[in-house]
């Protein structure tokens, strides 16, 4: 019997947690509410509680103050900031909450795993915030790859173009420009990507290098007479990472993400006080600007992934080299491109939905509303199990990158595993 309507909490009422998952909810009032939110700044959770009408007990400074009460709700939404996912998901396992988790699961393979073994012992229910397995983009060229309308794959080539704003705001002065803080970019961005090559082939990684480099958003490189911040810089101008390019405009979608005020008064005040108005050559990064990552899957299938800062755009693009023809797949503007060999080419135009990530957002929380209702019992596209292999390359690949090595994936696999007694699916007996 299913549910009319379901209950979550929400810890993080940021980006995701407001803007993705909260908008969704707003615009489903008959299907799913939030009872309760935790969330550190306090103008963030006046907010949030305000549009989703939440009690004033069930406003929380903190998650650990909101998972130190008895369970609230059917189901928890877990939006902030990845070096709080283990202990925060650990806790919400053990109050009985089915869980819908922002990628990456943690930080670092040792905390991932923790968070594996916790939900094998407890048989928990977690998703995992891979939504672009769900936008009808994807689920399209996965259509034709099953259907082998390029006959076998043999060799597939995938580029992460981050968009050069986007990586200065992320990756340069944000909240992932250093691994003593936040996961590798690999993991924090690219795990999407692992997870979508994965998915996509339906076949595991044999073995994988990686190379990546950090040359440009460093101190050498600041011009001469440049100032720590864009907001007193005299050369500023002819920068195309100025602050007040990204977030003084009249799009303001990006400076929502640093302050909840979006007047232009409210901008430059984040601008002059926060971490974003600094130079992108003056900051404590140190993030990769470009990494490859060379992979051999089962059945010898070759496979180059990219990413690189130095994009105009923000996309992601591929090409799939098969016996019988090529696609060629452009993820930003929704065409796919199927070359026949000696026969006639044909163009997909698929409409993607609404909302974040080319409708993903959407995709996902829905599912989990499903998933609370009970009108599905488990939703294969994004377990924890079905998300874990898109961790262990990502991790695999920093092994690679920072040692100088190709990584054995059967090898890696059986040792972290056999270590802490974890197997895909369950906990080993002692």
């Amino acid at each position: 019997m299913t549910k009319n309507i379901v209950t979550v909490a929400i810890l993080g009422a940021g980006n995701r947690g407001r803007e993705a998952y909260g908008q969704y909810i707003l615009e489903h009032p008959g299907d799913i509410k939030v009872v309760a939110i935790a969330e550190l700044d306090k103008e963030k959770r006046k907010i949030f509680a305000k549009e989703h009408n939440i009690a004033e007990e069930c406003r929380f400074d903190s998650w650990e103050q909101l998972l130190d009460e008895e369970k609230l709700a059917d189901g928890i939404i877990i939006a902030i900031p990845d070096n709080m996912h283990v202990e925060s998901a650990i806790r919400a396992m053990e109050k009985g909450y089915k869980i819908l988790l922002e990628k990456p699961i943690a930080p670092n393979l040792e905390d991932t795993l923790k968070v594996v073994r916790k939900a094998n012992e407890t048989s928990s229910k977690i998703l995992v915030a891979h939504v672009l397995r769900y936008t009808n983009f994807y689920e399209e060229l996965k259509r034709l790859l099953k259907e082998r309308v390029i006959g076998e794959i043999r060799f597939v080539d995938h580029i992460e173009n981050i968009g050069f704003y986007r990586f200065a705001h992320g990756f340069v002065r944000g909240n992932w420009r250093n691994t003593d803080i936040a996961a590798p970019i690999i993991l924090a961005k690219s795990c999407h990507d692992m997870d979508l090559i994965c998915w996509l082939l339906e076949k595991k990684c044999i073995d994988l290098s990686s190379h990546a480099s950090l040359e440009y958003f460093t101190s050498e490189n600041q011009p001469r007479g440049a100032s720590n911040r864009c907001l007193a810089c005299t050369v500023e101008a002819d920068c195309p990472y100025s602050a007040r390019k990204i977030y003084l405009t009249k799009n303001t979608r990006l400076a929502s993400k640093i302050t909840t005020n979006l007047s232009y008064e409210g901008r430059y005040k984040a601008l002059e006080e926060g971490p974003y108005g600094r130079c992108v050559y003056s900051c404590d990064n140190n993030v990769p600007e470009v990494q490859t990552v060379r992979m051999r899957f089962e059945d010898n299938i070759e496979v180059n992934f990219a990413l690189t800062a130095f994009s105009n755009e923000k996309n992601r693009t591929s090409k799939i080299f098969g016996t019988e023809g090529e696609i060629r797949a452009n993820f930003e503007y929704g065409i796919i491109e199927v070359y026949k060999f000696a026969k006639n080419s044909e163009t997909i135009m698929v409409s993607n939905l609404a909302g974040g990530h080319s409708g993903g957002d959407s995709g996902l929380i829905n599912n989990f509303v499903r998933f609370l209702k009970g009108e599905i019992e488990k939703d294969d596209l994004t377990t924890i199990e079905a998300s874990l292999e898109s961790h262990v390359m990502a991790f695999a690949a920093e092994v690679a990158r920072e040692e100088g090595i190709v990584v054995n994936l059967d090898k890696f696999r059986r040792s972290i595993f056999r270590e802490r007694k974890i197997v895909f699916g369950k906990a080993r007996p002692e």
